[in-house]
């Protein structure tokens, strides 16, 4: 049996290994074998009597836990067997917590331990009681755009939603204990960041991975963000391709709409915003990736996320606001309807990828649907023998009709802040050259780069 996420081969005893036992019942239990090399071959343990006194004694003086320590037998050599069952509290190994993650061992300090013990407890952050948050701190407006939502979907009684704020709230399970709750907090506070660190999202825009060359913030309640995310990723991170069918404007973006936002509402709903590390969206021409802190749940990998599962928020109340206002579902269909936008869409399936202490998507662009924009590059439809005729202010008029085919000249006069009349003379020498051509009328016709 090969070593794996819930199984170690050790070739002999060491005190260090009480670590991976705390780990094992933190996590979901596993066996260690004393007395094996690292491909599961029996090597015999000469002190297996010692040990199976000494190794009980160590790990309950050390945790106050009971486990299994077995004595076996193979090909006449002897070794033990060490079985951690998964405990339903958390358990620390002479003060410290340890976790196990796939192949890793985790020392859990700071708000991940905080996290960890609350979800021993059956409690979760985003339901603590927020002491000092207070009614008044309740934007009216943000209860409005919430009752607005759910009465359009309809998964709410109305009656609920005719209830004043305070009882309202209540009725949201967003109160504990006499108080508002974390969740309270985060999507009905105009201004979550006086309350809790990172709550809200970073956009960059990288020419590679160590050039930065541009970012924004984008705060506010969990209700308002979404929107404004993809706004302003549209305006100003993602280029749309730009094509027409006869007279009509299609526009497609390398990441499709409804895979964006809902890979965007899983990273909200999903996140550990008890980590203070706000979301972080990485945008490149060809790509982009969407990173927050979060994990996943008990027993679940990367592959499990990629299949049918059921639903299992991390953030249950913030999960369910959500759901009553229509932003998400309740059947853990998020990630498999992010893959049915992206087939319909013809662009390629997002790949995850989980680390310990945090979940990452990568969406990556087709080639038809990636601008190269930097440097002014043109599309493949312009050929060497074009490009050696005509100067750097031509290439950057043609690079922009390249971008957005319905460029008017003023436009395009004002993003290379030269004259329209330049602009006009250089378009007229483009059309005589034979390289573009003007389909439809001046003002609601477009370019079309000539093969």
């Amino acid at each position: 049996m090969p070593e794996n996420q819930n199984i170690e081969w050790k070739a002999k005893w060491k005190d260090d290994y009480l670590e991976w036992i705390c780990g094992f019942a933190n996590a979901q239990g596993g066996k260690i074998y004393i007395g094996c090399d690292d491909d599961g071959k029996v090597i015999g343990l000469p002190n297996i009597r010692k040990l199976l006194e000494d190794v009980p004694n160590k790990i309950r003086n050390a945790m106050s836990i009971v486990v299994d320590v077995n004595q076996l037998e193979r090909d006449g050599k002897e070794y033990l067997e060490i079985v951690v069952p998964p405990y339903p509290v958390a358990i620390n190994c002479k003060g410290v917590y340890y976790y196990r993650s796939g192949s890793t061992m985790q020392t859990l300090s700071g708000p991940e331990l905080e996290s960890f013990i609350l979800r021993k407890r059956g409690a979760s952050w985003d339901n603590m009681p927020l002491p000092g948050f207070t009614l008044d701190d309740i934007d009216d407006e943000l209860v409005k755009r919430f009752k607005t939502l759910a009465a359009k979907k309809g998964r709410i009684d109305q009656s609920v939603l005719d209830e004043d704020k305070a009882d309202l709230m209540e009725k949201l399970r967003l109160t504990n204990a006499g108080y508002y709750t974390n969740a309270a907090m985060l999507l009905f506070c105009k201004d979550p960041d006086r309350w809790q660190l990172g709550a809200y999202t970073k956009i960059g825009f990288f020419e590679n991975d160590a050039d930065l060359r541009y970012q924004d913030e984008i705060h506010g309640s969990l209700l308002e963000q979404i929107d404004k995310i993809i706004e302003v990723i549209h305006l100003k991170y993602m280029k749309a391709k730009i094509t027409y069918e006869g007279m009509q404007r299609i526009e497609r973006y390398f990441v499709p709409d409804a895979a964006l936002r809902e890979a965007l509402l899983n990273a909200l709903c999903h996140k550990q915003y008890e980590s203070g590390v706000p979301i972080q969206i990485s945008v490149y021409e060809d790509k982009m990736y969407i990173a927050n802190c979060g994990r996943l749940p008990d027993n679940w990998t990367a592959d499990s996320l990629m299949s049918k599962h059921a639903s299992r928020p991390y953030n249950t109340a913030i999960a369910n606001v959500y759901y009553l206002a229509g932003f998400i579902e309740s059947w853990g269909r998020g990630i498999e309807k992010i893959c049915q936008a992206c087939k319909e869409d013809g662009s390629p399936l997002p790949a995850y990828t989980v680390h310990p202490g945090d979940i990452m998507i990568q969406f990556t662009a087709s080639e038809d649907r990636v601008i190269r924009s930097a440097t002014y590059k043109v599309t493949e439809k312009v050929t060497e023998k074009v490009t050696e005729t005509l100067d750097e202010k031509s290439m950057q008029i043609l690079a922009l009709i390249s971008e957005d085919p319905a460029y008017t000249s003023t436009t395009i006069a004002d993003k290379l802040s030269i004259s329209r009349k330049t602009v006009s003379q250089r378009l007229k020498e483009l059309k005589e050259k034979g390289i573009i051509e003007r389909i439809g009328s001046d003002r609601k016709g477009y370019w079309n780069i000539k093969s």
